[in-house]
């Protein structure tokens, strides 16, 4: 069968789709990253003033060879419960599944639309995310949580508009932070107090040195 030109093109370009899906979700073998350096992030426990650290079961939906680690820091005093997970894998699964998709289809409500913000780490530099809140309400409870995540490939905590076209082809990294949020008559949320913003400084910051160590 003689192909055309445009045939011709229309093969390449479906074979050069294949190619770039197979390496950005690391479906060879040959391009997916050392299991050691994720080993390690996992296996990470992060060092916050006084709290007890446990793990906990994660339902955050992980895809083509990800994979999520979730630990539960409790304090005796403020800022509380501090919940993290870690996610590692290949950046097209790992950039997507955010928060503003995975809650409302839930069954939470959104509280505060994701917004990002900036905070400064121990060592001066600074690192940013998005924070949303969600409620859902049963008829004798309340669950509203206060959700930051950012992502990273060696340190630098970032939130790019289009993080599945910032990171291509790359071992992803993506960190939520989770702490409970008090309800209000007025409905409104208000902002991080000084114990929680410096444990979620902390977090990011531990997180940054580990990957940045492999």
């Amino acid at each position: 069968m003689k192909r055309t030109p445009a045939l011709i093109a229309s093969l390449l370009l479906v074979g050069a789709g294949a190619v770039v899906h197979g390496a950005t979700t690391h479906r060879w073998s040959m391009l997916a990253p050392a299991a050691s350096r994720a080993e390690a992030i996992h296996a990470g426990v992060l060092k916050l003033g006084e709290s007890s650290q446990e793990d906990v079961p994660s339902e955050l939906p992980v895809k083509e060879r990800s994979r999520v680690t979730c630990r539960r820091y409790n304090f005796p005093g403020d800022p509380g419960t501090v919940v993290v997970s870690i996610t590692s894998g290949p950046s097209g699964a790992v950039s997507t599944h955010t928060p503003d998709v995975c809650y409302p289809g839930s069954g939470y409500k959104t509280v505060q639309a994701p917004k990002k913000e900036t905070v400064e780490l121990p060592d001066g530099t600074r690192a940013s995310y998005m924070v949303a809140v969600y409620e859902k309400k049963t008829a004798t409870s309340v669950d509203r949580q206060r959700i930051r995540w950012a992502w990273s490939t060696a340190g630098e905590w970032d939130v790019p508009s289009y993080p599945r076209m910032h990171y291509l082809n790359t071992e992803l990294y993506k960190l939520y932070i989770v702490t409970p949020d008090s309800p209000r008559e007025d409905n409104r949320s208000e902002g991080d107090a000084p114990a929680i913003r410096a444990a979620v400084a902390a977090v990011l910051f531990q997180y940054a040195g580990m990957l940045r160590a492999q």
